[in-house]
Parts: structure tokens; C-alpha cells; sequence
């Protein structure tokens, strides 16, 4: 039998879409769910493995199952744990803005791993999930074992940015709409509404996009708001400035999709600078801001070999 090129390609990529999905399935179905709490709030999580602990923190839009591909690659070496936020798929969603403040995304991490009867982490967060777990290591430093950031850079470096960096300034134009708006505004995300299907844009697998569908319908989105209104970081042209932050003194590894057009890699400049042990900082020049997930290899073979060292 003659196969053509053509033929042979199509067959290839069913086989590697088949293998994906198969991949996203098993994470879904292995992990075990729980829920801590924090003073009457209850915050969900799902784990995989055993081992030294490892918290994933999401972002904007996202939810736990953003972490599928290394909770895969680490769960033999870890015990790995991915929380919804506050407001996100199965946490708890307490009504008014005030509860949104970065000290209870901060306390919501720690009553995790107090629950899980462990007295620190390595603690990984992307997008909101690193402004908390960057926020979490300067807040609560005896509790971090090892730091790993996406796509967020250290605060001194996006305020410097937000400040001096006009391509960061119009980037950041969303998140001013954001604190601005409201979720009810028909044209407040990108030009269009805020409802599970628009948030769902950027995840490209059909199979994990449903997911992405179910989860943030049962999600707040006036919560998800006013994580901005509350804690997006302001400079002296908004009448205040955010202060320096504190200088860490923790193992950090940082990663960056170069193609990121909300957060300039500028702003990782100087980050060694803010930090007192050793600092790795890993670009991914193709990927775009969901890096865990657009360069889902790179990130999972690094963090593991990377931690792995740390033990």
C-alpha cells in the first residue's frame, strides 16, 4: 500500500491530537480534588504525585487544570497541587471587591498548605498567580521553599515599566478598562463581553477548551475584575505609586513566552538584582503569555530538572 505525504501527515497529526487529548484525560481523571479554608472561605485544589510540595497558582483567565502538563512531568518526584483561585471554577466566590485584596489571595496559599499539614512549599504562579506568589514570598518568606514565576516580571521591574515603557503602557490598556469597568459592559474583554465562551479564546486544544467552558461558568466574574481593581499595580500618573518591594532571598526561576503582548520582557531587567540567591530566567521565544502551555515541554523539563537539583 502507497501512502502519499499528504496522507501521512494527516494520519501523524491525528495520532498527536489523539495523544493529547488522551493526556489531558488521564491528568483530569488522576487527580484527587480537596478544598481548604480560609476564615469561611473555601479554596479548591487538585493534586497528583508524592513528594515535596509543589502549589500552582493560575491566572487570568485560567484555572487549575492550566498546570496539566507539569503536574504530568512532576507528579513522580512531587506531590503537585493546583488551586482554583478565589472567584475561579470550584473555590469559593465571596461577593464585594474588598475580598479580593491581595492579603487574602496571599492567606489562601497559605491556608492550603496548612491544610495539607506542611510548614512551606515551592510555590509557582503565572500571570495573577505570580503577582501572588511573588507577593506570597515577600509577605511570608519561611514558607517558600523554592519560587518559579511565568510570565509575570518581578514588581519593581513591571512598575519601572508601567511608569517609563510606553509599548508596556498601551499593553496594559486592558487592565485599566478592567478597573474602570464593569462585567456587565457588552464590550469589556478585548472588544466583546465578558461570558465563559470569550474567556475561553486563547486555549487552542477543542478538548481542554470545553473544560475551559464549564469551569468559568461557574465562575465570578466581578471576581475576576476586581483582582485588578484591587491590586493592579499603580504609578505616580495615577495619582499613586506602588512602593519597592522587599528584597527576596529564595531559589527563583523565572520563565517568559517572548511573544507575551500584555507583559514586555523589559521588565525582567534587574531581577537578579532583587534577589539575594540564585536566579534563573528562562525565555521561550515562540511562546505567547501562557507559556506553561504554549512551550508546555520546556517549562515541564526545566522546573523538574531544576527542583530536582534543589532537593
Amino acid at each position: 500500500m502507497r501512502f502519499s505525504l499528504a496522507r501521512f501527515r494527516l494520519i501523524a497529526g491525528c495520532l498527536l491530537t489523539l495523544s493529547a487529548t488522551l493526556a489531558n484525560a488521564e491528568i483530569w481523571d488522576e487527580v484527587e480534588h480537596g478544598y481548604a479554608d480560609n476564615e469561611g472561605v473555601s479554596i479548591h485544589y487538585a493534586t497528583l504525585g508524592e513528594g515535596p510540595l509543589v502549589v500552582m497558582i493560575h491566572g487570568f483567565p485560567d484555572f487549575w487544570y492550566s498546570w496539566r502538563h507539569q503536574m504530568e512531568g512532576l507528579k513522580d518526584n512531587f506531590k503537585v497541587v493546583a488551586i482554583d483561585q478565589r472567584g475561579y471554577n470550584l473555590s469559593d466566590k465571596p461577593d464585594g471587591e474588598e475580598n479580593y485584596n491581595m492579603r487574602y489571595l496571599v492567606s489562601d496559599v497559605a491556608a492550603v498548605i496548612q491544610h495539607l499539614g506542611e510548614e512551606k512549599a515551592t510555590i509557582v504562579g503565572h500571570d495573577w498567580g505570580g503577582i501572588v506568589s511573588w507577593q506570597f514570598a515577600f509577605a511570608l518568606p519561611d514558607m517558600v521553599e523554592n519560587l518559579v514565576i511565568l510570565n509575570l516580571p518581578h514588581p519593581n521591574g513591571l512598575a519601572r515599566e508601567l511608569q517609563n515603557n510606553p509599548e508596556q503602557q498601551q499593553n496594559s490598556g486592558y487592565a485599566r478598562a478592567f478597573i474602570a469597568g464593569s462585567s456587565a459592559d457588552p464590550d469589556i474583554l478585548f472588544g466583546g463581553p465578558m461570558n465563559a465562551q470569550t474567556l475561553s479564546f486563547w486555549v487552542s486544544d477543542p478538548v481542554a477548551r470545553g473544560k475551559y467552558t464549564a469551569a468559568f461558568e461557574k465562575s465570578s466574574f466581578d471576581g475576576m475584575l476586581a483582582y485588578y481593581k484591587q491590586n493592579y499595580p499603580r504609578t505616580s500618573s495615577d495619582g499613586q505609586e506602588t512602593p519597592s518591594a522587599p528584597q527576596l532571598d529564595v531559589p527563583l526561576l523565572v520563565f517568559h513566552g517572548l511573544q507575551d503582548t500584555a507583559l514586555h520582557s523589559d521588565g525582567l531587567n534587574n531581577t537578579w538584582d532583587w534577589n539575594n540567591m540564585d536566579t534563573t530566567i528562562v525565555s521561550a521565544p515562540t511562546a505567547n503569555h501562557f507559556v506553561q502551555q504554549d512551550a508546555a515541554e520546556l517549562v515541564t523539563t526545566t522546573m523538574k530538572w531544576w527542583l530536582l537539583a534543589r532537593q
